[in-house]
């Protein structure tokens, strides 16, 4: 059955956290691997303020990145496609999908896939990896840092992530180290692509080699820090302000300035509603990129089987 309506419900923005974190959550043992790799993407991120790594043509193509890497890797790949099945499509283009997706460093497709999973079936009770109902940090990234070996046993994955763990493809990227492969390859063709364009444009060979590091600076580190918070506050903001279409049993949000922010990804109400549906936006200003690029991928022959919501509420 579809959720009831509940068309601007009068629910207050949380204040209130207290939400007891994780039964498996070690709170005073660090994530080392994370946390490192956290601080590190942040403070190469930080030398885009640096005026020797700042050009127009850097930010254009980090603006450019964040928006294809977190709407066609994470949105289309990690979430609408391998999280919710919310459509078909040939498995060499799912799996070019996901790459895309980890290029952002967001975990393993199948971890991703899992504690998703896991967080919608237990959504702000404390089982959920990630409620913002603990804090608002915790929700945000504070999970992130520390262990939890839950969220590491076979057990999860067997739950909550068969499915993609059938594929071979999907077992391989949980081994060998692939997302350092594909950070390292990602840092090769952003540098000699600004090495090469700013050589042909005239450019000296010292001139060269400080616009490719701007554009790895941009493109890569800037970039990934971006899409990290563009899909942590889903997780965080999208939980405690907004307002609520439907009357599901958590505390999900429409929240305006995610929803357009991440392709459509903050209309959480709606989501949380009908979660397998590939369309977010339920009314006529909860605009969906997402979506809408699904969509076209469909007109193109690429996409089949979209998963419409079960009822679209329109004002």
């Amino acid at each position: 059955m579809a959720p009831a309506i509940a068309l601007d419900i009068p629910l207050a923005d949380r204040t209130e956290t207290g939400l007891a974190l994780p039964d498996g959550v070690q709170p005073y043992r660090i994530d080392w691997l994370n946390t490192l790799t956290i601080a590190t993407f942040h403070a190469l991120a930080l030398l885009a303020l640096m005026p020797m790594f700042f050009n127009w043509t850097a930010v254009i193509v980090a603006v450019i990145a964040a928006r294809l890497f977190g709407l066609i890797g994470i949105n289309i790949g990690y979430h609408r496609l391998l999280t919710h099945r919310g459509f078909k499509c040939p498995k060499w283009l799912e799996h070019a999908f996901v790459v895309v997706a980890i290029c952002c460093a967001e975990d393993t497709p199948a971890r991703w896939v899992a504690i998703h999973r896991r967080h919608h079936e237990k959504s702000d009770e404390q089982p959920d990896p990630h409620s913002p109902l603990a804090s608002f940090f915790w929700g945000h990234m504070g999970w992130l840092l520390v262990k939890n070996p839950d969220l590491s046993r076979l057990g999860i994955y067997e739950r909550y992530a068969k499915d993609v763990l059938r594929d071979p493809f999907y077992v391989a990227l949980e081994r060998n180290l692939w997302q350092l492969k594909i950070l390292l390859i990602q840092i090769n063709v952003f540098f000699f692509a600004g090495l090469a364009g700013k050589l042909l444009w005239g450019g000296s060979w010292a001139e060269a080699v400080q616009f490719a590091l701007s554009i790895v600076i941009w493109a890569v580190f800037v970039r990934t820090v971006f899409v990290w918070h563009q899909t942590w506050a889903v997780n965080s903001v999208t939980h405690i302000w907004g307002y609520r279409n439907y009357a599901t049993d958590e505390d999900s949000r429409n929240n305006l300035f995610i929803g357009y922010l991440a392709h459509g990804e903050g209309w959480h109400n709606n989501h949380h509603a009908d979660q397998r549906s590939a369309r977010h936006g339920h009314r006529w200003w909860e605009f969906d990129t997402t979506y809408l690029t699904i969509r076209l991928l469909e007109k193109l022959g690429l996409v089949s089987d979209i998963v419409e919501p079960r009822h679209t509420t329109k004002r």
